[in-house]
């Protein structure tokens, strides 16, 4: 491997550290942590589907912990999931 890829691979590494200790992030952060695209994210905030902070009308930031929450939100559970809530909730009744 080349000094030059290594170089790049480290600061990608670096950069990725520096995001998951940082509580609030800004677009391009939120692209690296989400994974998303720049458009993409500007389309949620268009459209008001994702907390954000606009202070002083210019930036956008975005709280790591209500994206955390925003992202988990809609959960999907698997069948042994649902047929145990069912369970419960039938001998709950009993």
């Amino acid at each position: 491997m080349e000094k030059n890829q290594i170089l790049e691979k480290l600061e990608r590494i670096e950069a990725i550290l520096s995001k998951t200790t940082k509580t609030i992030l800004t677009v391009d952060d939120l692209v690296d942590y989400t994974g998303f695209k720049r458009s993409y994210i500007y389309k949620l905030v268009h459209l008001n589907e994702i907390p954000y902070s606009k202070p002083q009308g210019k930036l956008l930031f975005f709280d790591r912990e209500e994206i955390d929450h925003w992202l988990r939100r809609n959960k999907s559970h698997s069948k042994s999931q649902i047929e145990e809530k069912a369970i419960n909730h039938y001998y709950k009744k009993k």
